[in-house]
Order: C-alpha cells, then sequence, then structure tokens
C-alpha cells in the first residue's frame, strides 16, 4: 500500500503486485451452523449485501439561496452498518448479516509467502519495459528509496535483495576494461615495433576517435549501449589500428628510401589506399550476413555487427585523413633523428636486431616451402582438413553460461500440498543449503512460496509455478564464492537424496540466460501433442525413464502433474427436485461458500477515512471447513423456498461426495494440449545431450498413437537456428569476400589465393576451442565470421605487393618472397595488435566475461594459424599457380 504506488512513478518500471502480503479487505465471515439454525444460505447473504450496499449517482437541490448536494446511506459506511443489513424476515422477524456471520477487517487467503532467512516479508519485483535501461530503472528506484522511507511505518524495513545492474554494470565494465586494456596492449607493442612514440601517439589516436564514431551513428540509429554493441567496439580495438599501422609503416618504410618527409607521406598513403580499402571492405563484409539473422541472434549480434563495421570505416577514413595530418607535423622534427638515441631508441635497436634475425629465418623458411610447393600445397590443404574431424569432440552450446554470484531453486512437493506445509518444506530445504554452502559466502535466502493472487505476477513468473505447493529459492553469494555450478551439483544429489517426495530443478539465474530461454524453465523441452492427454501423460512418464540414461541430462520433470486431488461431488437430481432445488441453486451455494463473492458478484466497500477502496468478500472461513463432514453440512436453500421461510437442506442430504483427481494445470501449444517434459544440461554441452535426447525421442515417435507429436523446443531450437544462420552466414561471407576481390583484382586467380588462408583460420578456430575447453558457440562463430575478415585483409596486403613485383619482372617465386619478406612487418604487427587486444576478453574476466570469451579464443586461434598461412601458405600457393613471364628478346 505504501511502496508500490511509489515505485510506478519511477520511469520505465514495472511493477507488479506485492509477493507474499496479505491483501486486505472487508471479511464477511458466514457461521454455516447459525445459517442452517435461520434458514439461511450462502446465496441469501451474498444478494442481501450486494443489493442493501450500492454506490448511487448524487443528485443537487436547490432551497432558498443554497445549493445542496443529496446523498442516501445506499453505500455502507462503516463496519457496523454491514453487520446491520438486513437478509430476510421470517415469521416477522428480521434476520441481518450479524445474526449468521461476523463482519471484520481482515485479509484474503493467502495463496503466497515470501520469507527472507526464514523471516516473513513482502517482494516488490521491479521489471523494466523494452525501451527503458536497466540502469536508469534501477538508478531511479534507488533514488525513491529514501521518499518512500520516510512514508512507511517506521517498524518496517526495507532490503535491497537482487540488482540485475550490478551485473550489466560489471559486464559493461569488463568489457570497457578490455577495451581499455587492448588498446594500451595494442600501444605498447606498435611502439616496440616502430620504435618512436611519434608514430605511436598517431596510430593509437584512431582509436578513440573511431569508438567515439562509432558510439555516435549508433545513437543515431537508436542503439543503446549494452554487452554486445561495447563487446564489438572491444572486438575492434584490436583492428582499429590496421589501417593506421599500415599507412605509417609504409611511410617509414618509404623515409628509409630516402624520401623527403612530404613524398614518403603521399606515396605510402597512395600504395596501400586501394588495398586498405579493399582489407577494410573484407573485414566490414562479413558482418553483412548478421543482418540476414531471425530470432534472438537478430537482437543479439545486429548491435555487436554494426558496431564493428561503423568503427572500421571510421578507421579507414581517418587513416586517409587525420593519420597523414598528424604524419607530416609530427615525424617533421623526428625525420633526421639518429636511431638508437635513449632508452627507447636502444630498445627499439635491440628489438629491430632480433626482429630482423627473425625476418631472415623466416625467408629461409619461406624460401625453402616454395621451393617444395608442389608438395608443400596440398599436404598443408590436407592437414588444414584434418583438423575439421576434431568438430564432434568440441561441443555445442547456444551460450555459454555465466556465473552471476546467485542460484535459483525451484521446490515442487506433493501434488496439492497446502501452502503451509510447503513453508515448512522450505524450512528443511535451507537447513540443507546452509550446511552445503559455508555461511562466509552465503548473503541470503529468499523463499517465494505458492501462487501469487495477482494475474499480473503470474504473467511475469518464469519458473513454472502452478499452485501452492511451489516454491522458489534465491540463494544470493558473496562477490569471492567458489563456482556456483559445484554448489548447484552437489545440491541436486543432496536434496533429491533427503526429500524423495519433492521435485528439485535449478532455474537460471542470470539475466541472459532468462532471456535467451524465452519465458520456459529449462533449455530444453520436449512437448508431447495430441487430444488424449491421459495417454500423453503415460508417454511422458515413459520417455523420462528413458532420458534419466541420458549422462548430463538433469533436473527431469513432467510440468503437469496428474495427480492433483479433487472432491466431485454427485448431486441426486430427482431428490434435490423433490426438495425443490435446482443444480443452479446448490451450484451457487456451493461457489458462494468455498470462494467467496468474489468469483461471481465482487463488492467493493469506500472506507471514508483514507479514501480506499476495499474488497468486500462474504465466504465461510478456510478453518470451518477442515473435513468432509464441514462441506456435506453446508446448508442448502432456494430463493423460493427462502421466501417461504422454509429451512435448509444440507449438502449432504442431497449429494455424494468422492474423492478423485485431475490435471493440475492445462497447457496449450497453438491452441493443441500439450505435456511438457523438461530437463537441463550439467557438465555437458547442450548439442551431445540433444543428440542422445532425439536418438530416444524418435525411439518413442514409432509408437505413437495417432494425431500424437513429439517436438524438441527451447534453446534447442533456437541454437540450430542461429547455427544455420551464422554458418550460412559464414559461407556467404566467405562468397562475398571472393567476389569482392574479383572486382578489385579483376581475375578469378588471385582472390582464390588470397581466401587460401581461411582453411588455416577455421583450423586454428578448432584448436583454440579445443585446447581451452571452449564449446561452440554463438559467440565463438562470430569470432570465426570475424576471423574470417581479418585473414582476408592480410593476405590482400601479400597479394597485392607480390602482384605488382610480378608485373616488373614476371618472376612468381620472386615475386611470392619479396611480398613474404616487404609484407612480414605489417601483417605480423596487424595480427598481433588483433590478437594482443583479444587476449583480456579470451580470459572471460570479470561480470559476464564468460559469454564474450569464447569470441576472444576463437579469434586469437584462427588469426594465429590465418598469419601463419598468409606468410608462407599463401606465397607458395602464388608461386605455384602462376607460370614466369617470357623474357623479351
Amino acid at each position: 500500500n505504501y511502496v508500490r504506488p511509489q515505485l510506478i512513478t519511477v520511469p520505465g518500471a514495472v511493477v507488479p503486485n506485492p509477493y507474499g502480503g496479505k491483501q486486505r479487505q472487508v471479511m464477511i465471515n458466514m457461521d454455516q451452523q447459525l445459517m442452517q439454525e435461520k434458514g439461511v444460505s450462502a446465496t441469501d447473504v451474498l444478494n442481501a449485501v450486494n443489493a442493501q450496499n450500492v454506490v448511487t449517482p448524487s443528485g443537487t437541490v436547490k432551497i432558498g439561496t443554497r445549493e445542496y448536494d443529496v446523498r442516501t446511506n445506499a453505500a455502507t459506511r462503516s463496519l457496523a452498518e454491514i453487520s446491520e443489513i438486513p437478509i430476510k424476515q421470517i415469521n416477522g422477524a428480521t434476520i441481518t448479516v450479524r445474526d449468521v456471520a461476523v463482519v471484520s477487517d481482515g485479509f484474503a487467503v493467502q495463496t503466497n509467502i515470501v520469507r527472507q532467512d526464514g523471516h516473513r516479508s513482502v517482494l516488490v519485483a521491479i521489471l523494466k519495459n523494452g525501451r527503458a535501461s536497466t540502469l536508469d530503472v534501477v538508478q531511479g528506484v534507488k533514488d525513491m528509496l529514501p521518499r518512500i522511507s520516510a512514508i512507511v511505518p517506521p517498524e518496517l524495513k526495507m532490503t535491497l535483495l537482487s540488482d540485475q545492474s550490478i551485473f550489466v554494470r560489471g559486464a559493461i565494465g569488463s568489457v570497457v576494461r578490455e577495451a581499455v586494456i587492448a588498446a594500451a596492449l595494442t600501444g605498447l607493442m606498435i611502439l616496440l615495433f616502430l620504435g618512436s612514440w611519434r608514430s605511436t601517439v598517431i596510430i593509437a589516436t584512431s582509436i578513440p576517435l573511431s569508438i567515439l564514431t562509432s558510439v555516435i551513428v549508433l545513437s543515431l540509429l537508436h542503439e543503446t549501449i549494452n554487452i554486445m554493441t561495447l563487446g564489438g567496439l572491444a572486438l575492434a580495438v584490436g583492428i582499429l589500428v590496421d589501417d593506421a599501422t599500415v599507412e605509417v609503416e609504409n611511410i617509414h618504410r618509404n623515409l628509409a628510401m630516402g624520401k623527403d618527409l612530404r613524398t614518403a607521406i603521399l606515396d605510402g598513403a597512395q600504395q596501400i589506399a586501394v588495398p586498405a580499402f579493399v582489407a577494410t571492405l573484407c573485414i566490414c563484409i562479413v558482418f553483412l550476413p548478421m543482418f540476414m539473422l531471425g530470432g534472438v541472434a537478430r537482437y543479439l549480434f545486429v548491435p555487436l555487427a554494426e558496431a564493428v563495421v561503423f568503427a572500421m570505416l571510421a578507421s579507414y577514413l581517418l587513416s586517409r585523413t587525420l593519420v597523414p595530418t598528424l604524419a607530416m607535423y609530427l615525424l617533421k622534427a623526428h625525420e633526421h633523428d639518429q636511431p638508437g638515441q635513449g632508452f627507447l631508441g636502444r630498445l627499439q635497436l635491440l628489438f629491430e636486431h632480433g626482429f630482423e634475425r627473425m625476418r631472415s629465418f623466416y625467408t629461409a623458411i619461406l624460401g625453402y616451402l616454395v621451393g617444395i610447393r608442389h608438395l608443400f600445397v596440398p599436404a598443408f590443404l590436407v592437414a588444414c582438413a584434418s583438423f575439421g574431424l576434431l568438430i564432434p569432440w568440441l561441443g555445442q552450446d547456444f551460450f555459454p553460461s555465466a556465473d552471476s554470484g546467485e542460484i535459483l531453486l525451484h521446490v515442487r512437493g506433493s501434488t496439492g500440498l497446502r501452502i503451509e506445509e510447503m513453508a515448512r518444506l522450505c524450512d528443511l530445504v535451507e537447513g540443507t543449503i546452509r550446511k552445503v554452502i559455508p555461511k562466509e559466502e552465503l548473503v541470503s535466502i529468499l523463499d517465494n512460496i505458492g501462487m501469487p493472487y495477482s494475474p499480473m505476477n503470474t504473467m511475469h513468473m518464469t519458473s513454472g509455478t502452478i499452485g501452492s505447493n511451489d516454491a522458489d529459492i534465491l540463494i544470493s553469494l558473496h562477490h569471492d564464492h567458489h563456482p556456483s555450478a559445484d554448489y548447484l551439483r552437489v545440491l541436486r544429489k543432496r536434496l533429491a537424496h533427503d526429500y524423495p517426495g519433492a521435485t528439485f530443478y535449478a532455474l537460471p539465474a542470470d539475466i541472459v540466460t532468462q532471456i535467451l530461454n524465452f519465458g520456459i524453465p529449462a533449455p530444453m523441452d520436449i512437448q508431447i501433442e495430441g487430444a488424449d492427454v491421459v495417454k500423453n501423460h503415460e508417454i511422458a512418464a515413459n520417455l523420462i525413464g528413458e532420458l534419466r540414461k541420458v549422462p548430463g541430462l538433469s533436473d527431469l520433470r513432467i510440468q503437469q502433474p496428474m495427480d492433483y486431488p479433487t472432491l466431485d461431488i454427485a448431486v441426486n437430481r430427482a431428490k434435490a427436485l423433490q426438495g425443490g432445488f435446482t443444480q443452479q441453486n446448490i451450484a451457487a451455494v456451493v461457489l458462494n461458500t468455498l470462494s467467496g463473492s468474489m468469483q461471481v458478484t465482487p463488492m467493493f466497500f469506500l472506507n471514508q477515512k483514507n479514501g480506499v477502496n476495499y474488497n468486500l468478500v462474504a465466504q465461510v472461513p478456510q478453518y470451518r471447513l477442515q473435513t468432509l463432514g464441514d462441506l456435506q453440512n453446508m446448508p442448502i436453500i432456494s430463493p423460493a423456498l427462502s421466501a417461504n421461510g422454509q429451512r435448509p437442506e444440507i449438502l449432504g442430504d442431497l449429494a455424494n461426495i468422492k474423492r478423485s483427481q485431475e490435471m493440475q494445470v492445462i497447457s496449450q501449444y497453438n491452441i493443441r494440449r500439450v505435456i511438457d517434459v523438461y530437463g537441463t544440461p550439467q557438465d555437458r554441452d547442450l548439442g551431445a545431450v540433444n543428440r542422445d535426447v532425439e536418438r530416444i525421442v524418435e525411439k518413442a515417435r514409432k509408437d505413437l498413437p495417432r494425431g500424437t507429436f513429439i517436438t524438441i523446443r527451447g534453446q534447442v531450437q533456437t541454437m540450430r537456428d542461429s547455427y544455420f544462420g551464422l554458418l550460412a552466414g559464414l559461407g556467404f561471407a566467405v562468397l562475398l569476400l571472393y567476389m569482392l576481390i574479383v572486382i578489385n583484382f579483376q581475375s578469378w586467380l588471385d582472390p582464390l589465393i588470397i581466401i587460401c588462408a581461411l582453411p588455416a583460420a577455421l583450423a586454428g578456430i578448432i584448436l583454440a576451442l579445443l585446447f581451452t575447453h571452449t564449446t561452440v558457440s554463438v559467440p565463438a562463430l562470430m569470432g570465426a565470421i570475424m576471423c574470417m575478415g581479418v585473414a582476408t585483409a592480410n593476405s590482400i596486403l601479400v597479394i597485392s605487393f607480390a602482384k605488382e613485383q610480378f608485373q616488373e619482372h614476371g618472376d612468381p617465386v620472386a615475386a611470392a618472397l619479396e611480398a613474404g619478406a616487404t609484407r612480414f612487418r605489417p601483417v605480423i604487427m596487424t595480427a598481433l595488435a588483433m590478437m594482443i587486444g583479444m587476449v583480456p576478453m579470451a580470459l572471460g574476466l570479470g561480470e559476464g566475461g564468460e559469454q564474450n570469451a569464447p569470441l576472444g579464443r576463437a579469434v586469437i586461434g584462427g588469426l594465429l594459424c590465418a598469419t601463419i598461412a598468409t606468410l608462407i601458405f599463401v606465397p607458395s600457393v602464388f608461386a605455384l599457380l602462376y607460370r614466369r613471364k617470357p623474357v623479351a628478346a
């Protein structure tokens, strides 16, 4: 009553009704014994109150010089007035509400209990709408808390339990930190290679300006700063320096030829303008297929692709304009300096000595491999292809899991368990949790037991709660805790052993996995569709028996229980008719007695003191209906007999009551009735688990009755769609690269030579994922696509120079050797810049770092092997496919 109205005013906040609280209302607690004695039924009470407590329009009357507002006492103004409402007259005596019921300021029947560390609480969950910023909403809520504290009673204690903005801030901070570290490492690498702080400043200047340009364009496209856009910018940091690095290095090479500074800058810029432009387009064009993705993959990776593309285009533009200008000003004074001056100069001379030795060694190796190119080229291709055999050992996941420092467990007791008993079960489960997780690592345990009374709350629940026998237990851990997966693995075994009558399963606690599950409580959902629900449930039970044999598949359960206890009231229609009753009379009395008037005839009471409308509910208290005898003694009377003053019958005289069972919840998918079998992978990749599950499902399909179908849904289906889109995009990107290079080189052969480095890149990606125990995932495939563009860009630099040399002297072997020796430094520099820039991301440090780590690892592994292929394999292919031109006489 105090908190929610204030929180609703926060821009972008969506605030469902509180969980666990008691809904205050005016109660008319009917006494069945008194009702039977007075000849009054529940329907009589409800009709009387509903007729005697109404809101009528007010009117005005003018008397003399004054105007008066006329009001009636149609609406009750106090609980005492409600008690005095007449129900009916019997033999001249008026029966009022207070004769058969007690009117009190009470609460609705509680169907939801929330406790923090065992203490009763009220939980207010705050969501955000789709266009709002998580950080803005959370900050707005925090700013509102002091105002709320001044309004609520002093004894009310408010505690901030869970804050997803911490994860968001941590993830964003990690990405920003990775980008800064990557930029610093890249700058140091460039400084080491060039030995000039002036050149390093020129190159490093392009990084923040390119990122700023990309951010401005993203803002114009109404994108937000999030993990994916920042991940794209962090991914681009290593390659943003490529254009500037190649240009500055080429300027130094022209200066070494004895040219003056202006001529060296102009010649250096002109020599690489077209190759650098094509290389930049190659990197950008590989992201074009991202815009053809659908579903969640599109929303995840299109912003990332946009961030990279805009930054790369800005980097190229700056390398054509700003970098030459800065070189003209900064390198002018440095032009005639003697090398080896100062500590930096001596360090650079030492590095140059070592680098030249490495270049000489490389040249010798390249000369040998080019000499045996007829054997080396096919052997290299066979070696790259053989690494593809390792793909089945990598495993497949949709998205890497992240340790958010929270464990969310769901507990389901036996079907129909009362909420009080469910709370007692949660007490026992909490005790087990505290034995497993050390006290110093445990922050709090939050229980959300039962079903919330508000449909708005139910709509936002994704844990699979269907009744009072369900509970969510949120375990919050300290920052320096052991891996949550280790604790979860122990809890699964311990809880299943200690509480065999209950079902336990883990729910995603981090925001990313919750989104990827699309509202269902498990990554895997096996749906059995068909009209015969009972038969489908039997099929599901048999299927679970087989699925339990699948290694790595845990938390198996059927979402729709079939054993919900019911009491069937079989009315003897002939006997009821003899007594003057109809089924409508009996059903109305049973409904009003058990469920109260809110089910059919909502009534309200306006509190004149605070101006708040409360529900006015007439019902028999639950504590007066504890046995079958209480139910059988329910007084039944029809309106016609009630008017004659006839005493009511009891339900037991007109009907038989027997126990039965039914389905607790009904689920539909595209109108068809379904039974859901949920499961979660543990210590095994989703792809491997799915393959075993598919074999079992295919076997079960053969025995399905007519009209029944089995479908595997959940993350598996989305993963397949995303994989198909990304792999198709990868193939399409290679085709686009090839066509782009064909147009630029006006040749079908040169592009083929250039993309020969791509098989080595794929082999490197496979090896990197295998050695780091990283599964194939959507981020890893994104890294593979990124690697294709960078590898192609480096090959263009080599082949374009080799083509120039070949056109001069017509010797393909000499051209290949010259291209390798000349482009060795810029290729090494750009590749190292990219790989060094990916190291912080590949380590997966910080909040949410695990989710971008596969991307960094794939880029490092693929680019490492692609660089080796660019320097030794691509020149060998060039020398093999080109023939020596005849010398003119």
